[in-house]
């Protein structure tokens, strides 16, 4: 009891402090009011029509800007590129070397090379216009699409947009007048289909090794050694003596030229 006697003694003046406080609240109230300076937190700057807009407007950048990675990669050449490549480490039998950052890596800066005419030709038609005040921005966005719809059509099978032109209910279109809608999901699938027969091919000879590895084991009596520990030293031997990358790399390219 004598321990909680100290403890006690501050009850009183903290008491007198609050009631003191309390009591001067509605003078310091008074010198806020007085002033000029005054502080809004809350939604009814919404109430008005033009702040509820630009709300929108700046809700609807700010998803536009999440999403315009994906959406940039997905109508550029990345997609075969970096498919084909991890197909290229699937079929060495290589579970992290070489590493995604450096996959994505080489596929970016491949497309910066692949894309370059196409973003040459939208520099030109579009931003530089625009840049100088001679169009709007709905017009340079206009002409921007124009050359990403003429390399995604020229890359896509005309089975694919066919196929969205028809879900779509879109009557007879010329090629140009198509919307992004319909070219976008068909490029996509297009470069698909593509990705896999390029990473169906560079499976083959590796295939082969592994059979040939398996068989030579199998006939030496050689049954509980893993064939990949044979393979997989000889899939990079030849690899490295063909000199794949090289190889890989150059019918990426081309791919994109026919």
């Amino acid at each position: 009891m004598k321990a909680l006697a100290p403890k006690r003694a501050w009850l009183g003046p903290l008491a007198l402090a609050l009631v003191l406080l309390l009591s001067g609240a509605p003078g310091l109230q008074a010198e806020t009011n007085s002033s000029n300076l005054s502080l809004n937190i809350g939604l009814s700057g919404l109430n008005q029509p033009v702040d509820v807009d630009g709300a929108m407007k700046v809700l609807a950048l700010m998803t536009l800007l999440t999403l315009a990675p994906s959406i940039i990669l997905l109508m550029t050449c990345f997609t075969r590129i970096v498919i084909v490549l991890s197909f290229v480490r699937s079929a060495l039998s290589l579970q992290g070397a070489p590493s995604n950052q450096i996959l994505i890596g080489l596929s970016l800066f491949l497309t910066f090379f692949i894309m370059a005419p196409v973003w040459e030709k939208i520099d030109q038609e579009a931003l530089e216009p625009y840049r100088a005040h001679h169009i709007d921005s709905q017009e340079a966005l206009k002409r921007a699409c124009g050359p990403v719809r003429v390399f995604m059509l020229k890359q896509a099978r005309p089975k694919d947009v066919e196929l969205f032109a028809a879900l779509a209910r879109l009557g007879p279109t010329a090629p140009d007048q198509l919307p992004l809608k319909v070219v976008i999901p068909g490029f996509i699938i297009s470069e698909l289909r593509t990705a896999f027969q390029m990473g169906f091919l560079l499976f083959l000879p590796f295939i082969l090794i592994d059979l040939i590895v398996a068989t030579v084991l199998m006939s030496m009596g050689m049954m509980m050694m893993p064939p990949m520990t044979i393979s997989m030293p000889l899939k990079i031997l030849l690899f490295v003596l063909v000199d794949g990358w090289h190889l890989v790399v150059s019918s990426i390219i081309q791919s994109f030229a026919s």
